[in-house]
């Protein structure tokens, strides 16, 4: 999304006001959780929903054994 829209990792972390590590983070999904205040953010600099930036990954590692 970031691409499509032309911004930078440092312009998005500042529109967001979280450091470039910690948006590297979210953006690599290094991250195992994200607030909903910080997701808003993102959202509202990137002109975008969230759908359009997230993506639902199964965890098999709860699966029954």
């Amino acid at each position: 999304m970031m691409v499509e829209r032309g911004r930078s990792l440092g312009w998005l972390a500042d529109q967001v006001g979280i450091t470039n590590v910690n948006l590297s983070k979210i953006k690599n999904n290094r991250v195992s959780a994200i607030r909903f205040s910080t997701l808003a953010a993102i959202c509202d600099a990137l002109e975008c929903s969230p759908g359009d930036i997230l993506e639902y990954e199964k965890d098999d590692a709860g699966a029954d054994q």
